[in-house]
């Protein structure tokens, strides 16, 4: 069949993958210009990636990653144009052998929801072939048996269900001999997966190498060719040149422990080097609980670092995703249901008095950032929401913010006392503690955490945020001597935490069954988490785990709670579990009478900002 027009191609259009930056790169002859195929090329590349590049007046280059997962479109235009390989066309060996991966990948994908998943018997038989010691649990072993019939797949199992077991299985049934290992992974993750590769693979002749220490260092680490790797998502946009180098010369897994770190995909410099890379692991596993902790719309970038080959959209993510996910949640464990309590202050008078001035000013703030859109507007509202939260939850914050307007009513305020929520949270955790308990208080605010801890020093009070350093047991200053004093010493009866310091990586449901909220704010995935904090895996049928919210109101605190249990139902919904409540608050409420923060700590999103604009606009 002819083309439906007198084709117009150069010579020779080439197509390279360029190792260097991971790009594809389309050259032709400087007179083709201005053909009718180089503007439709163009224009699916931009379509396909922002970061397009035109190259001179002849080419152009598009990350490789958007490129593979745009192919179909630009075959198209070969076809229509009448091209073939050979024959207009020219495509480097690079370039040709990626493609071949691709598309095994992208036939891979699509196999996927027909694939059969290995026999149990014949899983079991395999690990213990290799070496594997960790005898899967009954919820473990049907997820491995599904994730090793694919390529690329996802464990968005809760915490305490062995993800990281199911990730070293899956890399022992499918990894050939002298295939690598490369995690990338949250800093305070990495002592699990150096205590999980002992207990699973106690033959095993090494143990993870950190790559840390500066570009040097971990070039001279690479040079070595470690089999097993873990790095942080900060540090992977600083060597992304060396890791890319390294992937592309040698057989390696890429796994990404809470993959929901890179919910930002492209637009943040941790999701833009993970995808960039995503055309090079020959076997890649994500790994979270809570996967898309703000919208549908996270789980996009995760996707697309499993199978760039594969179009993805927010409209069809979550089917996309269906077929290649395992998940355990928390009623197939058995968890005893979580008991929470709402607990519902009226502000004081001043207070009341000042916050509807400062939600006023919120509102309209959020309203004009709704009309401008900008990435400024958009973190200057992120401070204000996060100053409107810190004066709801304990006034005295707002006292060393240099520039706030209203400082002459703030003394009013901060005559009236601490606020009614700071002062129920510290006779709460006194109460329980002389009742016998440990108790879990959380902040997102880091003056509140270290104040609550001086204010409990007389109960042994610890504290974690993002400021305190990882370090051994036995330093009482450091995170693990702070954790463990929790764990073993009596005297130690509270530990207050920050969510986006200590949301991951830290078990307390053996000696702490009871929680308070100071404050929340509109990331779904630290409140989840922080839960999951007392609340996993080994707790007995009968312990009861209690969850306290305290809330001031008629205030931000509601708006807050709304769009997380939205965010909650979404994730709940697209995961099929029911276990997650699609409102974290349940009906049980309890009457009771009368910047230490990053940007993006609160969580905002554009729904967010909607909900904030409409219900801190109305009159109180």
């Amino acid at each position: 069949m002819s083309p439906p027009f007198a084709p117009t191609w150069p010579n020779m259009l080439s197509l390279a993958y360029r190792a260097k930056d991971g790009r594809a790169a389309f050259t032709w002859d400087a007179g083709d210009g201005a053909s009718n195929w180089s503007a439709m090329l163009t224009r699916v590349a931009y379509d396909a990636s922002p970061d397009t590049t035109l190259e001179g007046v002849a080419g152009f280059s598009l990350p490789w990653w958007a490129f593979v997962g745009a192919r179909d479109q630009f075959l198209q235009v070969f076809r229509a144009n009448g091209l073939k390989f050979g024959s207009g066309l020219s495509i480097t060996p690079e370039a040709k052998d990626l493609l071949r991966s691709s598309q095994r990948a992208a036939e891979s994908y699509w196999a996927a929801s027909g694939a059969s998943p290995l026999s149990l018997d014949e899983l079991r038989s395999s690990l213990d072939a290799s070496g594997f010691a960790r005898s899967l649990s009954e919820h473990q072993a049907p997820n491995v048996a599904r994730l090793a019939a694919l390529p690329a797949a996802a464990t968005f199992s809760v915490p305490g269900a062995g993800k990281t077991t199911e990730a070293l299985a899956f890399f022992t049934l499918r990894a050939q001999p002298g295939d690598r290992l490369l995690v990338i992974a949250p800093k305070n993750a990495f002592a699990a997966w150096d205590e999980q590769i002992l207990e699973c693979l106690p033959k095993a002749s090494s143990t993870f190498l950190r790559l840390r220490g500066g570009y040097d260092r971990i070039r001279a680490a690479l040079a070595a060719d470690p089999p097993l790797m873990l790095m942080t998502y900060q540090q992977l946009p600083r060597v992304q040149d060396l890791i890319t180098q390294h992937l592309a010369q040698h057989r390696t897994f890429v796994f990404l422990d809470e993959s929901h770190r890179i919910k930002s995909g492209v637009n943040g410099a941790s999701g833009r080097s993970v995808i960039e890379l995503s055309h090079l692991p020959i076997g890649k596993l994500i790994m979270s609980g809570t996967p898309m902790p703000q919208s549908v719309s996270d789980l996009v970038p995760q996707f697309q670092f499993l199978y760039p080959e594969v179009r993805v959209e927010e409209q069809t993510v979550v089917d996309l995703v269906r077929p290649i996910y395992v998940r355990t949640n928390k009623k197939q464990l058995g968890l005893p249901a979580v008991t929470r309590h709402l607990v519902s202050l009226p502000m004081a008078p001043v207070q009341r008095e000042l916050y509807e001035l400062m939600r006023l000013e919120v509102a309209r703030e959020a309203s004009a950032v709704l009309d401008a859109r900008g990435r400024q507007t958009f973190r200057a509202l992120g401070r204000s929401v996060s100053r409107l939260l810190q004066f709801v939850s304990n006034p005295s914050l707002l006292a060393a913010q240099i520039g706030f307007a209203h400082h002459d009513l703030l003394a009013s305020v901060l005559a009236e006392g601490e606020g009614p929520k700071l002062e129920y949270v510290l006779k709460r955790a006194r109460q329980l503690s002389h009742q016998g308990h440990k108790v879990l208080i959380w902040s997102s605010f880091v003056r509140n955490v270290e104040y609550i801890a001086s204010r409990l020093s007389d109960l042994g009070a610890v504290y974690i945020h993002g400021g305190v350093d990882a370090g051994e047991e036995d330093d009482a200053d450091t995170r693990e001597g702070k954790i463990k004093a929790f764990h073993d010493d009596h005297n130690v009866r509270v530990m207050v935490a920050n969510p986006a310091a200590a949301s991951e990586g830290i078990s307390l449901h053996r000696v702490c069954h009871h929680a308070i909220y100071l404050d929340r704010t509109f990331n779904a995935a630290h409140y989840l988490q922080s839960e999951d904090r007392i609340h996993r895996f080994g707790l007995p049928e009968d312990q009861e785990t209690v969850i306290e919210i305290v809330e001031c109101v008629d205030t931000v605190d509601e708006t807050v709670r709304n769009r997380l249990g939205f965010k909650i139902g979404e994730m709940a919904k697209a995961l099929e579990d029911s276990s997650l409540a699609p409102d974290p608050i349940p009906i049980d409420p309890v009457q009771v009478g009368t910047a230490d923060v990053e940007d993006y700590v609160t969580g905002l999103q554009l729904e967010d900002i909607q909900a904030i604009a409409a219900e801190l606009g109305q009159p109180k």
